[in-house]
């Protein structure tokens, strides 16, 4: 399960503070190295990137990079213009998407068609 959103800053507080609003307190957090990461308040591993380690035993963050991969191959390939107004939909459209990446085609279109019902998005929102 992928929970992304964008954040204004990416320094310690900011970050962490996210992780710690994402997870339980019993979660098993996994990250890189970057110092921003240090004092996480959960049970913390870490891979070492700098010294190009990448898994070491069942600590790895492949799946979250992953994630941010297609993010960025939607941005090149699909959309070309990512409007920063905007940026939250595309951070969520992404993660709802790879949320349901293990049903198959008829259960996700069925839950996507349940998220809509009663919802509208008026164009004059998305322009103004």
């Amino acid at each position: 399960m992928v929970s992304a959103a964008v954040v204004d800053h990416t320094d310690a507080a900011t970050l962490q503070r996210f992780v710690m609003d994402r997870t339980e307190e019993t979660a098993m957090v996994h990250t890189d190295e970057l110092t921003v990461y240090k004092g996480i308040d959960r049970h913390h591993e870490t891979v070492n990137h700098g010294a190009g380690k990448y898994v070491r035993d069942d600590v790895t963050v492949n799946s979250i990079e992953g994630f941010w991969s297609l993010f960025k191959r939607g941005y090149h390939g699909t959309f070309h213009h990512l409007s920063e107004k905007h940026l939250n939909r595309y951070v969520a459209e992404f993660s709802g998407r790879n949320n349901i990446r293990d049903l198959d085609t008829l259960d996700q279109m069925a839950f996507l068609a349940r998220g809509v019902v009663g919802k509208r998005c008026h164009y004059v929102s998305l322009t103004s």
